[in-house]
C-alpha cells in the first residue's frame, strides 16, 4: 500500500515558501477588468477629469510673494550643488530666434497634442494596457494638483535679477502662459511638479514600452528629454521641477500598481519584433 503525502495548504494572504510576500491589489477582481472601456463613458470620464483637473489648478491659491521667495531659494540651492543648467540654456538659445520661437510653441501646444494622442492610440492599438497605462497618468496628474496647492512656486522667467530672459513674452508667443489672455485663466505659480514632465515621461514611456516599430519606439524615449531641455531654455522650469515631475509620474504607477496589484507596462519591452532604423 502506498502512503498518501499529506497536503499542505497555505493561509490565504501569506507568503509561500521561497516567494517573496507582496501586497494583493486594492481593488476588487470586478473593478480591475484589462478589456477596453466603454468608449462613451471613458470620453466623458476623461473630459470630466480634465476639466475638474484644470479648474482645480486655476484656483488653488497662487501666493505670489512665497512663490518668488521659493524660486529663489531652489535657483540658489541649485548653484551649491551645480546643477544651474538654466540660465546657461535660456541665454544660448534666446540668440537664435527661430529656435527659442519654436521651443514657446512647443511649449505653448505639444503638451495638448501628445499625451491625448497616445491616449487615443493605447485605447485603440493596446487595450490590454489601456486601463492601467490611463490610471497612473490620472493618478500623476491629480498627485501634481497637491504641489501646486502646498507648494506655490513662480517659474524662473519670473526672475530677471538673476538674469533669466522671458522668452515667452520677449518674443511675443501666442497661447503661451505668458500671453495676457491666458494667465488670467492659469495659475501662473503651479510650477512645482513640471506636468510638462509628467505627461511626456508618461507618453514616453507607453510608447517605448508599448510601440511596434523600433523607430516609434526611440522616437518615445526621445521625446521626454527633448520636453526637459525646452522647458528649461524656455524658463518655465527649473531643474527641480523636472525632478519632482519625475518623482510623481513614478508615484502615480505606484498608485496604478496598488490598485491593480501588477505593473502597467512589463513584460511588453521588447515584445515586438525589432526593426532596424
Amino acid at each position: 500500500m502506498t502512503a498518501t503525502r499529506p497536503v499542505e495548504t497555505v493561509a490565504e494572504g501569506s507568503a509561500q515558501p521561497g516567494r517573496r510576500w507582496r501586497p494583493g491589489p486594492l481593488l476588487p477582481d470586478r473593478m480591475r477588468r484589462s478589456g477596453r472601456p466603454h468608449l462613451l463613458v471613458e470620453l466623458a470620464f476623461t473630459v470630466g477629469l480634465y476639466l475638474a483637473y484644470s479648474r482645480t489648478r486655476r484656483y488653488v491659491p497662487s501666493h505670489r510673494t512665497a512663490a518668488l521667495h521659493r524660486a529663489r531659494e531652489i535657483w540658489h540651492a541649485e548653484r551649491l550643488l551645480h546643477v544651474d543648467i538654466e540660465l546657461t540654456l535660456n541665454h544660448a538659445v534666446d540668440k537664435v530666434s527661430w529656435l527659442i520661437v519654436g521651443m514657446n510653441y512647443y511649449y505653448a501646444t505639444l503638451h495638448f497634442i501628445v499625451t491625448p494622442v497616445v491616449l487615443v492610440w493605447l485605447y485603440a492599438f493596446r487595450p490590454e494596457r489601456y486601463r492601467a497605462g490611463r490610471t497612473a497618468l490620472f493618478s500623476a496628474t491629480l498627485l501634481a494638483l497637491f504641489g501646486f496647492a502646498f507648494f506655490a512656486l513662480a517659474p524662473p522667467r519670473f526672475l530677471p535679477a538673476e538674469g533669466f530672459i522671458d522668452t515667452v513674452v520677449t518674443h511675443h508667443t501666442w497661447g503661451s502662459w505668458g500671453s495676457g489672455h491666458v494667465s488670467t485663466v492659469s495659475n501662473l505659480y503651479a510650477a512645482m511638479p513640471s506636468v510638462h514632465i509628467v505627461w511626456a515621461a508618461w507618453s514616453g514611456l507607453t510608447v517605448a514600452f508599448l510601440a511596434k516599430h523600433t523607430w516609434v519606439r526611440v522616437l518615445g524615449a526621445l521625446y521626454p528629454l527633448a520636453t526637459f531641455v525646452v522647458i528649461l531654455c524656455t524658463g518655465n522650469h527649473f531643474v527641480a521641477d523636472a525632478a519632482g515631475g519625475a518623482l510623481t509620474l513614478a508615484l502615480g504607477f505606484c498608485v496604478q500598481r496598488l490598485l491593480n496589484g501588477r505593473p502597467a507596462y512589463r513584460g511588453y519591452a521588447g515584445r515586438w519584433p525589432v526593426r532596424s532604423l
